[in-house]
């Protein structure tokens, strides 16, 4: 897949994309194999296999899927020693018969041993600070002493360290990835079930990073309700701006479900955040084949202007000045030109809008007579041809700025 990436700084950026750039928050580079996150990188598109990582075969043929549709690291889960170590096995397949992919390992309940493991056939190492060390819930307790707070603290970071060293030597990095459904005990006693106790749970797990020199680290607050998401977020970069840490943040609607309104919820929590500046990388959480969620990601990527994976159409709604049936001839237009990269193609049913409605489009199909169709190059009207000609003479007109490709 072809991408086009627009960023401030990016030499490739499309100068015939005259929208207003979304400033981003600044944030530093952390590696994921051959892929950056932060930076002033474009915004990374992640995903994760449904696959046992015990099936390797399985697992390698579905990390293929991914990537070739465009998902650019892919993640694993390992419940146990034996999938850490499967890890290694997909890993070298990958290699041998296709070629490199950032892979990520999830690593959740009690997972010091299952964490250094597959620290060692990974690119990043994801953990959950709510899961990672068991905190016994107390159902009778009416308050957290601090010598009691601070000796699970301790107890946090004698089981973490280790991971940390070892993924500070290897050069690797580490995903602090915070649930709302799942914050410790602790967090949930002293915060509540709130977004101020996400962030905390977070800080907690980076300032003992940092205290061992390791800054190798992506933050995600993922929940299940888009405005807890939001609030999470947005509360996590105004503390670090206060710390004055720059980490690059992974956003997600965690279990958004499926079909339309799963896309919906995903696309409100994420692209509100990306539209603030806010997020270095995204991930479409969906129950269905994860081969459907890269399509949304780089919908709502492009959609912001920050990547171009497709041509961009502009059509207008229709109306009573409409002088063809606009939803079967742009339907014609995108099958014919769906396989282009980086194009905007304009499709109106007037000349009353169409100059300025399509302003910004590389081509226009326009509907100015009966029977007749005007093509556009930018403003400017190349030929006026019998509506039956009319996909036909656009791809022409396309070949002829050397613009096309053959699907």
């Amino acid at each position: 897949m072809q991408i086009l990436s627009y960023s401030t700084s990016n030499p490739s950026f499309n100068q015939s994309f005259t929208g207003t750039i979304i400033p981003h928050r600044k944030t530093r580079p952390v590696s994921v194999g051959n892929v950056t996150i932060g930076g002033g990188s474009p915004v990374i598109v992640q995903s994760m296999i449904n696959e046992d990582t015990l099936d390797v075969a399985g697992a390698v043929s579905a990390i293929r899927r991914l990537h070739k549709l465009g998902c650019e690291i892919v993640r694993v889960t390992v419940p146990s020693l034996a999938h850490a170590k499967a890890v290694a096995p997909i890993k070298r397949e990958l290699t041998k018969t296709y070629q490199k992919v950032p892979l990520v390992a999830d690593v959740h309940h009690n997972g010091m041993k299952i964490a250094l493991e597959v620290a060692k056939h990974v690119d990043k190492v994801r953990i959950n600070p709510g899961l990672y060390v068991f905190e016994k819930p107390n159902p009778l307790r009416t308050e957290y002493t601090q010598a009691e707070f601070d000796e699970i603290g301790e107890k946090i970071r004698e089981t973490l360290e280790p991971l940390v060293v070892s993924l500070r030597e290897q050069g690797k990095a580490m995903r602090i990835g915070v649930n709302h459904g799942s914050l410790a005990e602790r967090m949930l006693f002293t915060y509540g079930d709130t977004p101020e106790g996400m962030v905390q749970s977070a800080l907690e797990f980076i300032r003992i990073c940092e205290s061992l020199d390791f800054r190798n680290l992506i933050i995600s607050l993922k929940a299940s309700r888009v405005p807890v998401m939001l609030a999470a977020n947005r509360l996590m970069v105004k503390c670090m701006d206060e710390l004055v840490m720059d980490y690059p943040l992974h956003l997600g609607v965690t279990e958004a479900g499926d079909g339309e309104y799963g896309r919906i919820k995903s696309t409100a929590g994420i692209a509100t955040l990306l539209a603030d500046g806010i997020g270095d990388t995204i991930r479409v959480s969906l129950t269905e084949a994860p081969e459907k969620e890269i399509p949304v990601c780089y919908g709502i990527l492009q959609a912001l202007g920050l990547r171009r994976t497709m041509v961009e159409y502009i059509a207008c709604p229709s109306c009573g000045r409409t002088l063809f049936n606009l939803e079967n001839v742009l339907h014609q237009v995108r099958e014919a030109t769906k396989h282009l990269t980086g194009l905007n193609i304009a499709v109106m049913g007037c000349i009353v809008n169409g100059l300025g409605e399509m302003a910004d489009a590389d081509y226009g199909y326009v509907g100015k007579q009966p029977g007749y169709i005007s093509l556009y190059r930018r403003r400017e009207e190349i030929k006026k041809v019998p509506e039956s000609k009319g996909v036909e003479e656009l791809i022409n007109l396309i070949k002829a700025d050397g613009r096309w490709v053959e699907p």
